[in-house]
């Protein structure tokens, strides 16, 4: 039966970012799918809230407290991940988002703000892949899923770290893809929209009004597709990025009716 393509029943999937947003909601819908989690983030009581909405769907949801940019913290949650469950059939790279320095003119970022900005959105995609790949090559299949950005395919104003970074995911997608597939290892990217996690954000995009489908996302419309990539039914799709913006993209590289305002002089 063809939905019986997408399920994930006896699988286990690493989550980062996972104890709120995109990253709890992709963690549910893998739940859903019957997939075990392996639920990562830097703070433990959102990883609580987590482990206990996984555990309501029936599914084992394993916490572990991480900094993603800190390489050795990122090993033990691969190590902790393997001896508590056994395996890891997806890895899903959602940790990130804006740091110190964004919204900064670039003369005025430090070095520092720099490589935490760096660090958060990029090396610890890079991180995770190195300390998951030699046992998803060991056991020759695996599922790789990248969290990106619109902002990875556009630019945007004082937007340096971030925007370079999610370009940089993307890319690195491609690259694990091509080496990898001999694996029998399937490496694939998400670039979300605007899913604003605030009311603040919210009226920064006027409620959707440059988004062609009129909204902003929701954050379980990213569950779907995060099992479609996760599961047998993409077993044929690697080294893409798909977006899911609500048509943003869709005109070119602006959001489809967006015309900014530049004040001039005189």
């Amino acid at each position: 039966m063809i939905l019986d393509r997408f399920r994930l029943d006896g699988r286990v999937a690493v989550v980062t970012g996972a104890g709120r947003g995109l990253g709890r909601a992709m963690a549910l819908a893998l739940a859903a799918a019957g997939a075990d989690v392996v639920a990562a983030a830097r703070t433990a009581s959102q990883l609580e809230e987590t482990a206990a909405a996984v555990q309501a769907l029936g599914r084992r949801c394993l916490t572990v407290p991480t900094d993603v940019t800190r390489p050795d913290q990122v090993d033990r949650l691969v190590r902790t991940a393997l001896a508590e469950l056994g395996r890891i059939d997806v890895l899903v790279n959602n940790a990130g988002g804006g740091t110190a320095g964004m919204g900064k003119p670039i003369q005025e970022i430090t070095d520092e703000e720099w490589r935490l900005g760096i660090d958060t959105n990029l090396s610890s995609v890079f991180y995770c892949c190195r300390a998951v790949v030699p046992h998803m090559q060991e056991r020759r299949r695996g599922k790789i899923i990248n969290v990106a950005s619109g902002y990875g395919l556009r630019g945007g104003r004082h937007n340096y770290m971030y925007a370079a970074a999610k370009a940089a995911v993307v890319n690195i997608t491609r690259s694990l893809a091509l080496t990898l597939a001999g694996d029998n290892i399937q490496v694939t990217c998400i670039a979300p929209g605007f899913f604003p996690h605030s009311e603040q954000a919210g009226q920064r995009i006027r409620g959707g009004a440059y988004i062609p489908v009129g909204r902003p996302g929701r954050d379980e419309e990213i569950g779907p597709l995060a099992v479609y990539l996760a599961s047998d039914a993409s077993d044929h799709l690697t080294g893409e990025t798909i977006v899911l913006d609500g048509g943003g993209l869709a005109g070119g590289v602006t959001p489809t009716g967006w015309a900014p305002r530049v004040a001039l002089e005189g």
